[in-house]
């Protein structure tokens, strides 16, 4: 596995969003459904602290980590956790991620097995 998606995921599995501004820069781009996509690193930490505010818990486990060349990479990932008031919650995520040579995420876009859960 590349260690810097593993150490991307664990620092998003702490649920700590100043963990995760060292991945993000003004450039980075992000879409995470059913968000639109964004831009900026201060944008980008707004939307991971409405995320985690959503849950009562929620843990990401990736998978089958491939390496798709020039700093890109596809992964699963499993996501299990209790949405607050509603329940467990569990789906099957695949990313597209790519990161700049010094690091920094590039762009990471999800693509969810089961929307229903995002539906008003």
């Amino acid at each position: 596995m590349d260690c810097k998606v593993t150490s991307f995921m664990q620092d998003l599995n702490s649920l700590n969003v100043d963990n995760l501004q060292k991945w993000f820069n003004d450039d980075s781009k992000i879409w995470i459904p059913p968000a639109k996509e964004i831009q900026g690193g201060g944008r980008i930490m707004a939307l991971f602290r409405a995320i985690f505010r959503k849950y009562e818990c929620i843990e990401w486990s990736e998978s089958e980590i491939f390496d798709l060349g020039k700093g890109r990479y596809f992964y699963e990932t499993v996501s299990l956790g209790t949405i607050k008031g509603s329940g467990i919650y569990s789906n099957n995520i695949c990313t597209v991620i790519s990161f700049t040579e010094c690091g920094k995420i590039k762009s990471l876009s999800d693509y969810f097995k089961d929307t229903s859960s995002f539906k008003p």
